[in-house]
């Protein structure tokens, strides 16, 4: 398989799990600006050599992939999200709202996710799953959608939480 289509492949299974969705729907990203960045930060590793910017762009989902331009333009606005989004964090540290209640069903789900994540990355590694495994690891994705669903919602955060 071509470099090409190994990547593209990885991204759309990637861009099209369920929790990936519900994730990049609610978050300061487009999905562009996903594939994007996520071509920039990890397109290297996944092809093990070193790419340059024209190489990234043709990485795109698109057919043709898109001009260099476009793909910095784009990269340029993903960064600038993430590192929004970084401050967001950290501000919020800092005037000590992680210690509200509110925020414990958001972090106790993103444990699940990471355990999540742990778990399928195990079984992907194991080649051949056992049916009752990928019975098991369903059922962990549609609880973790259902709760990202419930917590997505900005009334989500009110006092009656």
């Amino acid at each position: 398989m071509s470099l090409k289509k190994e990547v593209q492949k990885w991204l759309i299974t990637s861009l099209n799990d369920p929790i990936a969705k519900l994730l990049i729907k609610k978050s300061n990203l487009t999905k562009t600006q996903v594939e994007t960045f996520l071509i920039d930060i990890l397109a290297e590793k996944i092809t093990e050599k070193r790419m340059i910017y024209e190489e990234k762009a043709k990485l795109r989902l698109l057919k043709s992939g898109v001009s260099r331009g476009a793909f910095n333009r784009t990269l340029r606005q993903s960064r600038t999200n993430v590192i929004k989004s970084i401050y967001t964090i950290i501000l919020l540290g800092y005037l000590g709202v992680f210690e509200s209640p509110r925020l414990e069903p958001y972090l106790e789900l993103a444990n699940k996710l990471h355990a999540f994540m742990e778990a399928y990355k195990h079984l992907w590694r194991q080649k051949e799953a056992k049916s009752e495994q990928i019975r098991i690891m369903a059922i962990l994705q549609k609880e973790l959608e259902n709760g990202l669903k419930q917590l997505i919602e900005p009334k989500s955060m009110s006092e009656k939480m």
